[in-house]
Parts: C-alpha cells; structure tokens; sequence
C-alpha cells in the first residue's frame, strides 16, 4: 500500500507563544542563578560564579545577599555558610508552617547569609564537594592567567515558606555582593531573567538538559577612589636619592589624632622602604636634616595599605633602559599565585624581559605588562613581627625582580621627564595607589664657554712663564 502526502494550503499553523527573556549581559563578573529541580515548598539551583575580566581576580571570596520572601538555606554542597544558624526559623512563619520539621539539619535561617568556599581538600567529599568547578579555596583567577580557575560554583537548596507554595513560584535572592581578600571592589546589579541555562546531560549521552528557570547577575569592577585603595606604589630613581613614599592615607585612615592627613608623605632614603611606617619617622626627620627639607610641626599620617609596590629606575641608556620591581607584603595573610599589572603611557610597548618573574605585554590591553611569579616564587609570604618594635621592627613579605625595556618606535620615551613610572598598576586585580609626584633629577650641570677657556688656559700659561 502506497501513501501520499500532500500540504492542505488552506490550513493555518497555530501560533505558539514563546516567553521572551532578556538576552544575557556582559561583566567583569557573572554569576548565574539556575534552578534544576522545583518542588511544592523547595528547589534546587545552582550558582555559578564566572570571572570575565582579563584582569580580575577573587582570593577567599565572600557571597552574600538579601532573602526577600521568607527562604531559608537547608543545604549546600561545594561552598559553606559563615554561620550555621537556625535562630530565624524557630520563629515567625518559617516556625509556624514548618511546626514538625527537625531544624537542627537546617543549614542558614538568616535573611542575608554569607557563603564562602570550600578548601581543595573538600572537592571529593561525597557530602559537601563532589561539584564542577567547586572547592578552590574561595580562588577566581583571570583566565589571561588560568583560564581553567577563572570559575566557581556550588548547589544550593531553598525552602519556600507561603504564599510561595507553588513549582513555578521561584523568586531569586536580592542585593548580591562578593568580595574577596585585598581584590577590586565589585558592584553588582540585580538579577534579570535569561534563557534557561543549558548544560550537558548526567548521563554523558549527547544531549543538551535545560534548566527550570535561569537568573544572571552582572557585577563590574568600580576603581577605588582616594583614600579607598587596599595597595599602594612608592617611586625612586637611580638619579634621585629620595625615595617617593605611597601617599598620606592612600589607603584610609581611622586614627588622625597623633597625625596630620592632610600632609604630604615625607621624602625617605630608599632603605626606609623595607621597614613598616612606625619605624620610619626618625629615618625621616634624619634625612629631612641632611637634604635639608622642611619637616612639618606635625607628621603626616601613614598610608595604612596591606601591600605596596615599589618601581624603581635603575638605569637610562641610549638603546633601552631598566627598572626594578619590589612588592611588599605588610599583611599577615600570605598571597599565593599573585600577578601584577602596570600600564605606560609611552614606555610600555618597549618591553623586553623579566628576570625572576613571569611577564607577558597584552598589546589588546594597552600594552599592559601582565606579571607573576614563576614556579617556587608565586608565593607572597605574609609579615614576620619581630620581636622589639624599636629595635627589631617587623620584617614584609618580600619579592623583586628587573625587567629592561627597549626604546624604539615614534613615541621615544624620555625617562628623565618621568616616562619610565608606571601611570597604572594593579595587585591581584586591585588597582593601586600612585603617588602624586614623579622623582626628577637632582644632577647639576656646567655650561663653560670656549672663549672663557681659553682665557683661562692662556692665563695660567702667564703665570708658569713668571713662575719659571
């Protein structure tokens, strides 16, 4: 038997209304909200936390935001809460509607709970790890770093309390904010509705498994305005015998009574450098009196950063020139897999090489130097304290390396003018604190001219000839 099928054009296709979402953003950061299971009173849904930013990074990261319809965490797996606390459940409509419910298993009753991640030792417990992409130890990387640890992620489990009681009634969390250690300050946006989150099916078949409903949340880096850095740069060079300290309270300052914040940083020699500013003020006034500067009636403050950078010019010539590099770490934290960042505004395309540290120039970013340390050196150890504050103050954390520079191309640069100080730099994605003035060159030159050397030759030349 043969059957033919033949199009009716009178019929008329049903038009299927399909649910229009917002197309998904760009950010520095992105954080993804996915639900893949619902149920009456509870769901499941995944956060994914997402670095885009060449330059950006999170050590020891803290998630947080605002429940705004009575939720509750029961569970998490591949992060944690800072406080297991059931408190919020006890009482009110949580307490009322879950009357027979064993809350000692309940993770987090706050309303703005904090969740970090786990440690790498978690990753494979079959309870709290066992996760893609979790238990890093609260580590974003930028993917111009390791593109593989520029993602985190972690499953979360919410109870709903009523009106909410419903499969498809799912309201996401408000107010996000994720901050990490000494990183940039980031500010994020609410979550706006996407296409639902696609993902490669469990059971390793080819195919594609959507999930319930999907939330983005775009977080972009906002720069530190003044007195809000968390790092800080000093300036020296090798034609100048002071040293240019981190501004006065670059970093903020809380304690004004017993100094003066509106002051300029003092001018050091370059060894105050390596000693913590309690320590520096007698090195100052000493060296105040031998260069014979000022010294104000009451010193300025300190620039109370966990981390400075000193960039020193150690050299000028006429095909390239050189600089040194010392990062100092005043925390008791220790930075592990650090980078820095630094951008010229003319000298940066000359880069040549780095000796004791890892560089690459990313020509897309402004000819940006990108710097880490190489293996057995990406480890920024934290402050020693030493044993008497006067005597045997306390010893930073401590790297440095040289890197040259050519000096080719239209834009000659002229180092002596201040070409060779860095107009940008970062530590660990945290853009810091450049000092408000440039060293410039103390040197003293002699301008003779010919006919009066002559005058003078032919001058002692009489007076050898009486002499004789």
């Amino acid at each position: 038997m043969y059957v033919c099928c033949v199009k009716d054009p009178k019929l008329k296709a049903n038009k299927t209304t399909k649910t229009k979402f917002l197309p998904r953003q760009k950010g520095d950061l992105l954080i993804s909200y996915d639900v893949s299971q619902a149920y009456k009173n509870n769901y499941l849904a995944q956060v994914t936390i997402e670095n885009c930013h060449p330059l950006g990074r999170l050590d020891h990261w803290n998630l947080t935001w605002e429940w705004m319809r009575g939720e509750f965490i029961n569970s998490l797996k591949g992060a944690y809460v800072r406080k297991v606390d059931i408190s919020g459940c006890l009482n009110g409509k949580v307490g009322e509607y879950y009357g027979d419910m064993d809350f000692s298993k309940v993770l987090n009753c706050e309303k703005k709970p904090i969740i970090f991640d786990l440690p790498a030792e978690k990753a494979d417990d079959a309870q709290m790890g066992k996760i893609p992409f979790c238990c890093r130890n609260g580590t974003l990387l930028p993917e111009t770093m390791d593109s593989t640890k520029s993602k985190s992620a972690f499953i979360i489990e919410v109870f709903k309390i009523p009106p909410d009681l419903n499969r498809t009634t799912i309201y996401p969390p408000q107010k996000w904010k994720i901050v990490g250690d000494l990183n940039p300050d980031y500010r994020c946006g609410a979550p706006i509705r996407v296409e639902p989150a696609q993902s490669p099916d469990p059971t390793g078949v080819e195919a594609v498994k959507y999930a319930i409903a999907s939330w983005q949340i775009v977080c972009n880096i906002s720069r530190p305005t003044k007195g809000n850095s968390r790092c800080c740069v000093t300036f020296s060079a090798y034609y100048n015998k002071s040293a240019i300290p981190c501004d006065t309270c670059a970093c903020g300052c809380e304690d004004t009574a017993r100094c003066n914040p509106n002051k300029p940083a003092m001018l050091l020699p370059p060894e105050a450098l390596l000693v913590p500013f309690e320590n520096r003020s007698v090195k100052a006034k000493a060296w105040a009196q031998i260069q014979h500067f000022k010294v104000p009636k009451r010193l300025p403050c300190g620039d109370n950063c966990g981390v400075s950078i000193n960039w020193h010019v150690s050299s000028d010539y006429k095909q390239g020139w050189a600089a040194r590099l010392t990062l100092f770490n005043w925390k008791s934290i220790n930075f592990e897999n650090w980078f820095t960042a630094v951008q010229f505004k003319k000298a940066g395309s000359g880069y040549e090489r780095m000796f004791s540290f890892n560089a690459t120039l990313l020509k897309e970013l402004n000819n940006t130097i990108f710097i880490q340390g190489i293996e057995g050196m990406n480890y920024l150890i934290g402050k020693k304290n030493g044993s008497d504050p006067e005597n045997d103050p306390d010893v930073p954390g401590k790297q440095q390396s040289v890197v040259t520079f050519k000096k080719s191309g239209k834009t000659w640069p002229n180092i002596a003018k201040g070409d060779g100080f860095p107009t940008k730099v970062l530590f660990n994605g945290e853009e810091c604190a450049l000092p408000s003035r440039i060293p410039v060159s103390t040197g003293i030159r002699f301008s003779v001219s010919l006919s009066l050397l002559f005058l003078c030759k032919f001058v002692s030349l009489l007076l050898i000839q009486r002499l004789n």
